[in-house]
Parts: C-alpha cells; structure tokens; sequence
C-alpha cells in the first residue's frame, strides 16, 4: 500500500478549507486576520489617547469651572470678568448661605423626598406590569402591550394633560409631580425584555412547588433581574430629580417648588431666592457664585448615585434588549 501524501500549499498557491477549495482572501494582514483584530500602531495608539483627553477635557472642563467659581469670592469673580479658571482665594460663603435653612434647603429636601417617593412608586407599577406584559397566559397581554406601544408615538398633548391634572384636583399638589410622569412605556419594555429572559424550567419547577405568582416575581424574577432594575431605578430617579416642567405648570405656591426651580430663576430668570436677594444686591455673596453653588447642588446626588449602578448599566440595557 501507498501512503497518502500530504499536500502543502507552495509559496504561489492559495491556501484550501480542507475541501480542496482556495479561500477567498481577507482583508488584512498577508495572513488574512482582519484589520480589527490587529494591535493599533503608535500612531493608533496616539490618536486614542489624543481623543479620550480632549473628550476628558470637554466633560471635566466646564464642571471644574463650575466648581471653582462657586468657591471664588467676589474679587477673584470681577478680575476674572465672570467665570474662574484658575482659583485663587476659596471661600464657601456660597454654600453656607445656600444651606442655612432658606429656601434652597427645603427646596433640596422637596427634590430629594419627591425623587425617592417617585422612584418607589414608579419601579413598583412599572415591574408589575412588565412582569404581568411578559407572561405569554397572561389575560389580555397582547392588547395592553399595543395600547402601551400606542402612546409612546401618540400623545394627547400638554393641555389636555394640565386639564386632566387640575381636573382631579392635584394642582399646587406634590403629586401633580409624580403622577403624569409615573410611567415610561420605554423602561416598561426593557424590564418585559428582561423579565422574559428568565428560565421557563425555573418558573415551571416554582409552580410545581406551589409557588404563586407573587412568590415567583418576588423570590425568583427580581432576584435575577437586579442589573435592570437597578438601571431603571437611576433612569427613574434622576427623571424625578431634574424634574422643573410640572412645577412650572402646577404648583403656583413658591415654597413647594423642587431645587431645579431655584435653579431656573437663578440662571435663566436671574432672580435671587427669598432671603438672598439682599446679600447679593449689597455684595456680600456673588451672584454668580450662588448660580454655580445651585448647579453643584444639583450634580451632587446623580454623581453620588451613578458609581453603584455602572455595573449593572451595560449588562442591564444590553440583556434587557435582547428581545421584545
């Protein structure tokens, strides 16, 4: 007998598959891996590192003048014509007068209240519906799921809602900034996306034990479904807590507004809060440095909050729209 003999592809000839077919050529390297999977040179390497400093920069740059500002007293302000780049005397004279008990405090303690009140509430209504919307035996999930997808293209506008509003009572009411914006369709899917995920055998072996539907969501579902859930509560929270429209439009009593509000007249209105407005006409705290004082105040719970959660955004946004 004869043994095989092995082929081997010359120096002109194309490499086969194994069929005796020539593959076609790659883009790439002479070894056909793809351009993408080829180690950036030092100029790849340079120009990435040039763009994550500019976009550090355009990010970072108007919060530190922000900041700086806010902590600059009114000499440093007037050299600098305005905003402060380079610090030179800090004071917290800004902070301390913002948070002495006036009106920026209580509108602080509004805003974060209605931000965890909000967020309680539209987590619970959102996670019963997106749980009852993905199991398929559900009654009538269908034609609740499409009037759902319905409003999030169609809506019936802002005077038929402010007429809504004040027709059930709830102008100049706490909750006229909680019930109109309780629920998004849009993280009501993603949640349905992800709850559909879940194991069918697992669900199947619960119901086998006896266990009910409120166990099951309660003691199986939500437990596999904290990375959504804790994105969605951030989405939610951080609705509720840039919230200034509805307090605009409903409450007409100046000591219920949220903080946003404080900082709308502040920066767009340039009208000083209750107590302050003499302080800053005679000087003793900067104007400017009050507006910088409020906007820091503003970033300080979304910054504190956003590290707990970046774990679970990608995972979260990217399982939960998987499918629909």
């Amino acid at each position: 007998m004869t043994a095989p003999t092995l082929r081997r592809a010359d120096a002109g000839e194309a490499p086969g598959d194994g069929g005796g077919r020539p593959q076609e050529p790659r883009p790439g390297r002479s070894d056909g891996r793809p351009v993408w999977e080829e180690a950036p040179g030092p100029a790849g390497q340079a120009a990435k590192g040039v763009t994550l400093l500019v976009v550090c920069l355009a990010i970072l740059g108007p919060l530190w003048v922000v900041i700086v500002t806010s902590l600059s007293d009114r000499r440093t302000i007037t050299e600098a014509g305005g905003l402060v780049i380079v610090p030179e005397t800090i004071t917290f004279r800004a902070y301390e007068e913002l948070l002495s008990g006036g009106t920026v405090t209580r509108a602080a303690v509004v805003s974060l209240l209605l931000t965890l009140v909000g967020t309680v509430i539209s987590m619970a209504v959102s996670v019963l519906c997106a749980y009852g919307l993905s199991r398929p035996d559900s009654f009538l999930h269908r034609p609740v799921l499409m009037i759902l997808l319905v409003t999030m293209f169609f809506s019936a506008g802002l005077i038929p809602t402010y007429l809504l509003v004040t027709g059930v009572g709830l102008q100049n009411s706490y909750w006229s900034m909680i019930l109109p914006s309780a629920i998004s369709v849009f993280n009501i899917l993603v949640l349905r996306a992800f709850f559909m995920n879940t194991s069918p055998e697992l669900i199947d072996s619960a119901r086998i034990d006896g266990a009910g539907e409120w166990r099951i969501l309660l003691r199986i579902v939500m437990p596999l479904s904290k990375a959504v859930i804790a994105v969605i509560s951030l989405f939610y929270a951080v609705g509720y807590w840039s919230q200034w429209f509805n307090a605009m439009i409903y409450l007409t009593d100046a000591e219920k507004w949220p903080l946003q509000m404080i900082l709308r007249q502040l920066v767009i209105k340039q009208q000083a809060p209750q107590g302050m407005a003499q302080m800053i006409s005679t000087q003793q705290v900067p104007g400017l440095a009050v507006q910088m004082a409020v906007m820091v105040l503003a970033l300080v719970p979304v910054v504190v909050a956003y590290p707990f959660v970046q774990k679970h955004f990608t995972k979260g946004m990217l399982t939960g729209a998987v499918k629909g």
